[in-house]
């Protein structure tokens, strides 16, 4: 089965802010794009690299703005992209820092990417490139990336483009120059330009904390792990059955149950783990009803999520509560 890039639904950047701006409904262009509402609230959610390509080129579409994407980024700046901005600021120099967002973009952001940094006489090359096989929203994409790396060049060195480089012709190119401030020309790999000289540069900016390993995206052969990200993804819209899953990964349910076997799992033991820590994290961290619950986890009431955690644990719903408060009060 071919490997599926995941990508965080922060990096989209603040896409139904510009819609509802533009008067335009949010919630059509996640349901075109065949992703659950629920990410809006939900920024570290892993969602399949192709779906976000596929919103970001449809809320572009919506909008009849090919500038979109890099407007997106810039709003959102690399501060917005969580634990992996933080990281990448916390370099002392314009060199490191990109060297820090080359070395982790796969591990924290969004799999399947490579960038790189070159260097020839005075001028410096930022690359940006997918290593998916994606067609659609591929150019809106490489805007998205265009505006988190000139907002990162703007945090250290505030210098001028010299130019960047697209490997297909952008639809608004004057457009697009006007918002980067430098000529747009044809190139290998989508690209930014600039002065070698502001490497040197010294940031001002230190966050505080440095992130923990928990932000680590899992590899992307790692077919157990991608499914158990998309089955929690569905929990958004409160359908983790195996068929959306296996839409999101391009495949045939039957294909996908079998790619599982020979990697030694089951489609239903993965979405039994996520559910039973789901449901006791909702249980035990806070006071939603247990027919909300129910619902949230893709049972049609109460009753048959009852008998689920019941046979799983050997506890139902109201008995982990129970637990749960005498734990609160002996610990007080």
């Amino acid at each position: 089965m071919h490997q599926t890039g995941l990508t965080r639904a922060r990096s989209m950047g603040p896409v139904v802010e510009a819609l509802e701006r533009a008067g335009a409904s949010p919630q059509r262009v996640f349901r075109r794009a065949g992703l659950p509402f629920g990410l809006v609230e939900q920024p570290d959610q892993l969602i399949p690299l192709r779906d976000q390509l596929t919103l970001v080129a449809i809320a572009t579409k919506e909008l009849d703005e090919a500038t979109l994407p890099l407007r997106l980024s810039r709003a959102g700046g690399i501060e917005s992209l969580g634990a992996f901005g933080q990281r990448v600021l916390r370099a002392s120099t314009l060199a490191t820092s990109i060297c820090a967002c080359n070395e982790n973009i796969q591990l924290m952001l969004q799999t399947m990417t490579r960038m790189s940094l070159t260097r020839s006489g005075r001028e410096a090359r930022w690359s940006y490139e997918l290593t998916a096989t994606i067609e659609v929203g591929r150019q809106e994409n490489e805007l998205l990336a265009f505006g988190y790396m000139a907002d990162f060049l703007d945090r250290y060195a505030s210098c001028d483009l010299i130019r960047a480089e697209l490997p297909t012709a952008p639809a608004e190119k004057s457009r697009l120059e006007e918002a980067l401030g430098c000529d747009v020309r044809i190139g290998e790999k989508a690209c930014l330009v600039f002065p070698s000289e502001f490497l040197a540069t010294e940031g001002s900016y230190r966050p505080l904390e440095e992130p923990d390993g928990q932000d680590l995206l899992p590899i992307p052969e790692n077919l157990e792990a991608l499914v158990e990200n998309l089955i929690k993804l569905g929990l958004l819209d409160a359908n983790p059955c195996v068929s959306w899953v296996s839409r999101r990964l391009g495949v045939s349910a039957r294909t996908l149950q079998r790619s599982l076997s020979a990697a030694g799992a089951t489609f239903e033991n993965i979405r039994k783990r996520v559910l039973l820590d789901r449901a006791i994290l909702l249980l035990e961290g806070s006071s939603i009803p247990i027919t909300e619950i129910a619902h949230q986890l893709g049972y049609s009431d109460g009753a048959h999520f009852t008998r689920a955690l019941s046979r799983w644990t050997g506890r139902s719903p109201t008995a982990w509560r129970r637990k749960t408060k005498v734990g609160h009060s002996a610990a007080s």
